[in-house]
């Protein structure tokens, strides 16, 4: 059956148990509105109170991947009219990653290809997060002036030793094998079996489909950097990591060291912050709200609009930060990053009760894993 959602950019129909959600914007690799953070939500909310619905899958439509984050063409256009647009979206979308990260029933994310950003957020705090060998997922907020938000510090901040640090200073892709040792993933199943996949789930319950279709996941990458990784990253500045990569005489943290330097150092100084910060809170929503208030500081930012600008608008890849080095980031400014915004916070964790039901949502399948590797940063 299908269900009208009134976005034809997602596409809602039940089919045996399954609910079946399908981001429908392939042009833009499904990047997300606020329309379809909506139209999302309301179909959880149908779906929680359909006893015919057992489980929900999310997809996205095209050949190039589940989600490429937030429609930050948008966020722009918002940032540089001073609007209240994007705040406007971040509540409503943060309430959606927290709804889902609880969600009563399996939630079976298919995060085939390019899955960034808000991408991230509807999938990776779902219950069951499936990857497969095309998979690259990202939080790569700090290329464009932003800081990692729908949970991505909450996710990140958990993974194994300074792996999430990482990959929220860079923004770098993590494979089907990285994905699941960070703990944004389950399990791997090969991209040509998802259509199989997704029909075994319309008829079976989410842990017996599963099962018929998990693999060992291609190599990855970060086990094998760990040590440096951990050593460089565990510094407590990001000019001090900087200089350990710098110093290591591994080729590869040198690269990483280079990259760091063309990221905005005011947004790389606040992630650092963010992500120590969200370590210590227990529960997502309590760092959801963190998040908001460091988004909506990064909105009135300078690096925020001329990020967006030159990856996505005029994509000539040469931002010009401000300001425009590492040591010219005082404390203040990254300390204003954590003020209350004006028209206030989020306030998810005290509508929920901080700390409470901080457990593994109760429809959580249990997935079978191809290694022991699987879930391991969870």
């Amino acid at each position: 059956m299908i269900v009208p959602t009134g976005t034809s950019d997602v596409l809602l129909r039940t089919e045996g148990r399954a609910g079946i959600i399908t981001l429908n914007r392939p042009r833009a690799i499904n990047a997300l509105t606020h329309a379809m953070v909506r139209a999302v939500d309301g179909a959880l909310t149908d779906w929680e109170h359909d006893p015919a619905v057992t489980t929900v899958v999310i997809e996205g439509a095209g050949e190039r991947g589940l989600c490429a984050g937030g429609d930050i063409r948008a966020i722009h256009d918002d940032a540089r009219a001073g609007g209240s647009a994007s705040a406007a979206f971040w509540r409503d979308e943060y309430r959606l990653n927290a709804r889902i990260s609880r969600y009563p029933k399996p939630y079976v994310a298919l995060m085939d290809g390019i899955v960034m950003g808000g991408g991230v957020g509807v999938s990776a705090h779902g219950s069951v997060r499936i990857v497969t060998e095309r998979s690259r997922v990202a939080m790569p907020e700090t290329g464009i002036g932003f800081v990692p938000d729908v949970g991505g510090t909450h996710l990140l901040g958990r993974a194994p030793g300074e792996l999430g640090t990482h990959l929220a200073l860079t923004g770098a892709h993590a494979g089907a094998a990285d994905a699941i040792l960070t703990g944004l993933a389950d399990a791997c199943v090969p991209s040509a079996e998802l259509p199989a996949l997704a029909r075994d789930l319309t008829r079976l319950p989410a842990d017996e489909a599963l099962a018929r279709h998990v693999v060992a996941p291609p190599a990855g990458v970060l086990a094998e950097q760990r040590e440096w990784i951990d050593a460089c990253y565990s510094a407590p500045t990001v000019e001090e990591i900087v200089e350990r990569l710098f110093d290591t005489g591994v080729p590869a943290a040198k690269e990483t060291a280079e990259t760091l330097l063309g990221r905005s150092p005011a947004a790389l100084k606040a992630t650092l912050a963010t992500l120590r910060r969200s370590r210590a809170l227990t529960t997502l929503e309590e760092v959801l709200d963190l998040e908001y208030r460091v988004s909506c500081a990064a909105l009135s930012t300078p690096d925020l609009v001329e990020g967006i600008r030159a990856q996505v608008v005029d994509k000539d890849r040469d931002p010009h930060w401000t300001p425009a080095t590492l040591a010219e980031v005082t404390e203040a400014d990254v300390a204003r990053y954590f003020d209350a915004p004006a028209d206030g916070d989020l306030g998810l964790a005290a509508a929920s009760g901080a700390g409470a039901a901080a457990g593994t949502a109760a429809g959580s399948a249990t997935v079978p894993a191809a290694d022991p590797g699987a879930r391991a940063g969870a």
